[in-house]
């Protein structure tokens, strides 16, 4: 099934948000899949899509939940124009939780062993808010404003749980078996807890424990879930760090060094200097004048 894999940039770009009109773009959308759940709300037209093997006619109002690693294609049901609205994001990265409640990535996965519904008519897709979610979390990828990722992920992850509540009312539960999901990590929601240790340093080697995986073994697994080495992974987490912490706070160099697990400020501006071309100094005077790096 590789030969349908889409190569998704799990790293820089964890959510995307984005309208697709099928009169522009590269269409049909021929078979896929990628690790991002994908979420689409048509706004005009009517699609014709798959979903493994089941077929959803998909009409101007309505709704479809891809969850990672399904294969889905997308063509229009009538010939007719078709625009709609798209959320991909890694569900392993929305990890806002309550105390009393497992992560989002292990009750979707639940969801999707007991094959819960994934498409939602008009009536339901108004009571969620879905086109308002839709549009708002658009706006604020392309604007780019300043906590602009925060809102983004708060408001898909609002309309996640108001998808949750809908499967509960049709019977969903959430057991003993999601709750032993939720603490079990494995190669695929490892990217959580890279990206809260980051900062301490973390090494491949203590990852690997973490899944309960031998280095070689882990090493192998990543490379073909991520497309690249989890030391290139890690180093690529803690630029992606510091090209925030630059852009949006006043943090002298060598604070920002240490919040992201670099061993002394002259690495940090190095390899920094390496991912950019130009130095943390100047990309940090150059964003805020305006200059394009």
């Amino acid at each position: 099934m590789h030969f349908l894999f889409e190569e998704s940039d799990v790293l820089r770009t964890p959510v995307e948000c984005f309208y697709f009109d099928a009169n522009c773009e590269n269409f049909p959308v021929k078979p896929h899949w990628h690790y991002f759940a994908e979420m689409i709300f048509i706004i005009e037209g009517c699609a014709d899509m798959y979903c493994g093997e089941r077929r959803y006619i998909v009409s101007e109002g309505e709704m479809i939940f891809f969850h990672p690693r399904t294969v889905h294609s997308i063509h229009s049901a009538n010939g007719k124009k078709l625009f709609y609205a798209v959320m991909k994001f890694d569900i392993n990265r929305l990890n806002m939780t309550s105390d009393y409640a497992p992560k989002l990535r292990s009750i979707f996965h639940s969801a999707q062993k007991r094959e819960m519904e994934i498409m939602f008519p008009e009536g339901i897709c108004a009571e969620v808010k879905a086109e308002e979610i839709f549009r708002e979390c658009i706006s604020e990828a392309h604007g780019r404003g300043y906590g602009s990722d925060i809102i983004v992920k708060s408001r898909i992850y609002e309309l996640l749980i108001r998808i949750l509540r809908i499967w509960q009312r049709d019977g969903f539960t959430i057991d003993n078996e999601i709750y032993a999901d939720d603490s079990t990590p494995d190669i695929n929601n490892i990217t959580e807890y890279i990206d809260s240790h980051i900062s301490e340093g973390v090494t491949v080697e203590e990852i690997a424990r973490e899944c309960r995986m031998s280095y070689s073994y882990f090493a192998k697994k990543f490379l073909q879930v991520y497309g690249k080495t989890c030391k290139e992974y890690i180093e690529e987490i803690r630029l992606y760090k510091v090209e925030e912490l630059l852009l949006y706070t006043d943090f002298d160099l060598t604070y920002i060094s240490n919040e992201t697990g670099y061993s002394d400020c002259s690495h940090m501006i190095k390899s920094f200097k390496k991912y950019k071309g130009v130095t943390p100094k100047r990309f940090r005077t150059e964003k805020r004048a305006g200059v394009n790096t």
